[in-house]
């Protein structure tokens, strides 16, 4: 048998050609004890549109609104205000369609350390809905694809930390989504770990898949994704590729190694010909470094890039100034990312955590869609403190299940 691709068994939902479309989100959550202090905004008119097929990445510090967001598309909060509209079906409206499609993996294994791969795997596909056969065969084209037959049939305590973060994404396709939302889903790993669930993420996408990813790794979002919205106080402070952001920001800075000639005037010559052909005063950083050399270190931010190295040298050249070295550094997305998010004398609370608890309209909503013999169990599975699935070993037994005991 060869090896599975999403896209194989993917409905035609529509001809939309975005996989998520959040319009004007806005939800207010009360702070201080028991939600008697004021509202703040977790999300305050978030718009956003995710092309099918794509890596989506959401950037920004703690309690910018990403986990809410986050718990918006998922179904497991109802915001104030505004719509979510997952591959052409609302969200708000009907939310139980939306969950049939959507898969989600936390920042924290969902899994039974006691059960095998293939046991949870079999057991999230149960929870779902599918017959036990549908969901043991499903479970087996996923451990093929993810790699783990290997350890399929081992107790998952024997895992290292990247096959649990695999065990769970795998989970968290087992009903084919056409959506993926990913919770920070590297966290904890080391760097090896972290690449292999780059590539089985970008696997995925390849597939067919659309990926929601929240991340506070940078380059994790620099490698994975088509664009990326960075997000604070609710609100969408940028969005672009990755590319685009960090020309955005702008700040190439030129630094050129200059043979410091023997005269009274040397640093202003240099000052003068870099200032000229730079946005911004020229800087002196000192010696070069290299005591055989008679040399200095300048900078000047530039807009030109390597074009502006070469106008550097000619023109220093020409103020008969020789250069040992020029290079230009362009932002990172950390620059951008303290640039588009700093927060001096902002005494606001991270919205995240006031919003980490479910309200219990939203407990009650969630509830009601749910549906089969496993409502009172699934819903402490998808609606819980901690933003991610819970271990549904942990899960305590339904009233009914209590109700039979005695």
């Amino acid at each position: 048998m060869g090896r599975h691709s999403i896209a194989d068994d993917a409905p035609d939902r529509g001809a939309s050609p975005y996989a998520l479309e959040l319009r004007g989100l806005q939800k207010t959550f009360r702070t201080g004890l028991f939600g008697r202090g004021p509202r703040v905004h977790a999300l305050n008119g978030l718009d956003l549109s995710v092309p099918t097929g794509t890596v989506h990445a959401l950037l920004g510090p703690n309690g910018a609104g990403k986990t809410t967001t986050v718990r918006a598309v998922a179904t497991l909060m109802t915001p104030d205000e505004g719509s979510v509209i997952v591959d052409g079906i609302d969200a708000i409206a009907d939310p139980g369609a939306v969950r049939k499609i959507v898969g989600v993996s936390g920042q924290y294994a969902a899994v039974d350390g006691n059960l095998t791969g293939f046991e949870n795997l079999r057991m999230v596909g149960q929870l779902y809905g599918q017959p036990r056969a549908l969901a043991s065969e499903r479970a087996r084209e996923l451990i093929a694809e993810l790699n783990l037959e290997d350890a399929a049939d081992r107790p998952m305590r024997t895992y290292s930390g990247g096959m649990r973060r695999r065990l769970d994404l795998a989970g968290a396709l087992i009903n084919r989504p056409s959506l993926v939302i990913l919770d920070e889903p590297t966290t904890g790993l080391d760097p090896r770990g972290r690449r292999q669930m780059w590539e089985v993420i970008a696997e995925q996408v390849s597939s067919g898949a659309t990926v929601l990813l929240t991340t506070q790794y940078l380059e994790e979002a620099d490698a994975l994704a088509d664009e990326i919205t960075v997000i604070d106080h609710g609100t969408i402070r940028a969005q672009g590729s990755a590319a685009e952001l960090k020309s955005a920001t702008g700040g190439s800075i030129l630094t050129v190694e200059v043979v410091v000639p023997h005269t009274d005037d040397a640093d202003a010559q240099v000052s003068a010909s870099l200032t000229d052909i730079g946005v911004g005063p020229a800087e002196r950083l000192g010696p070069s470094g290299d005591t055989d050399t008679d040399s200095a270190r300048w900078s000047v931010p530039v807009d030109a890039g390597t074009r502006s190295a070469v106008a550097a040298v000619r023109a220093l050249s020409t103020a008969g100034i020789d250069v040992v070295d020029a290079s230009v550094s362009t932002p990172t997305l950390d620059d951008v990312f303290l640039t588009l998010t700093e927060r001096s004398g902002d005494k606001t609370p991270p919205v995240d955590e006031i919003a980490d608890t479910p309200t219990e309209s939203d407990i009650t909503a969630t509830e009601s869609d749910l549906n089969g013999k496993a409502v009172d169990r699934f819903s402490e599975v998808v609606v819980g403190t901690d933003d991610t699935f819970a271990d549904v070993t942990d899960i305590p037994p339904s009233r009914s299940e209590r109700a039979r005991v005695h």
